[in-house]
């Protein structure tokens, strides 16, 4: 497909929000080594998407610029390069891209092999979302997912309506965060959370820590520099009730068991809207003003 253009949005800077948002015509990536050329036909917008446009994470992210964002995409495989062997020209997947290329937000994108998985129909909204949510439940809270008996756990999820919120459990009980209690974060049966799993942004430690139980720890999914701080600060008075910044780690192994989960029907994605790449600023502010209801769709 060398020398064929494709349609893209992308940003030539930080900063810009919305505006920042340039449609454009550019090559047709070439998949090297181990790398497949994917038609995309839809990609999800993850808060990470935008916060890196805004420079929360300047000077490493993104790898250069102009920058193609949107990494959680869902396609056909139409090109392999040199050493793939797992996945042929036909094959839908799902794939994780790079934060640093990106690349999801246009009509083609190269993935590598080992970032990319057979695919259910509603795959794109899954990656980055499901995986986070996979790894601070068994990794950061250390909750077994393969129905053994353990001892219980309160576990509090905030933004729990949102991409990694939704995939995380089951509830109990309901905090709405628009009344007194629930902006308190006060369990209504009175229960002492042994992890929050904190999806939101502007929530201090004061609020959490009366909420703890006695070794209670906070994981902080989007820590600001006041988090890190407090981290900073709970680690050197050796304080039982942490909070704690985590970064999750992106495993093929994970996104395959995800991947098997919604093909049995254990697991679904929640759609809160879909948007054609012609209007993929529409899907960028919605995810900006931080009140959707599941996964942001852009569909290429």
């Amino acid at each position: 497909m060398a020398g064929r253009l494709m349609h893209a949005v992308q940003y030539h800077g930080y900063g810009g929000g919305t505006a920042g948002l340039k449609h454009v015509e550019v090559p047709v990536p070439t998949p090297k080594k181990d790398e497949l050329l994917l038609k995309l036909e839809a990609t999800s917008i993850n808060p990470l998407d935008w916060k890196i446009q805004k420079g929360n994470a300047r000077p490493f992210l993104p790898g250069k610029f102009p920058h193609i964002p949107g990494i959680d995409v869902a396609g056909e495989v139409v090109q392999v390069g040199p050493g793939v062997k797992s996945f042929k020209a036909g094959d839908k997947v799902v794939a994780v891209l790079s934060y640093a290329d990106g690349g999801g937000l246009s009509e083609f994108a190269v993935a590598k092999e080992r970032m990319t998985v057979g695919r259910p129909a509603e795959g794109a909204g899954l990656p980055i979302a499901g995986l986070t949510a996979h790894h601070v439940l068994t990794q950061s809270a250390g909750i077994k997912l393969d129905g053994s008996v353990q001892q219980k756990t309160n576990i509090l999820i905030t933004a729990a309506s949102g991409g990694v919120g939704h995939y995380a459990l089951g509830a109990d009980e309901v905090l709405d965060y628009k009344t007194p209690e629930g902006a308190a974060l006060k369990s209504p049966s009175g229960q002492k959370y042994d992890f929050v799993i904190h999806c939101a942004t502007g929530i201090p430690w004061s609020t959490f820590e009366p909420n703890l139980s006695v070794n209670g720890k906070v994981i902080d999914l989007t820590p600001s520099p006041s988090a890190m701080m407090t981290f900073a600060l709970k680690k050197l008075t050796f304080s039982k009730k942490q909070l704690l910044p985590v970064f999750a780690s992106i495993k093929r192994e994970n996104l395959d068991y995800l991947v098997k989960l919604v093909k049995e029907g254990k697991l679904k994605t929640v759609i809160d809207s879909k948007h054609p790449l012609s209007k993929a600023e529409d899907a960028w502010a919605k995810s900006i003003d931080g009140h959707a209801t599941g996964k942001i769709i852009v569909e290429s």
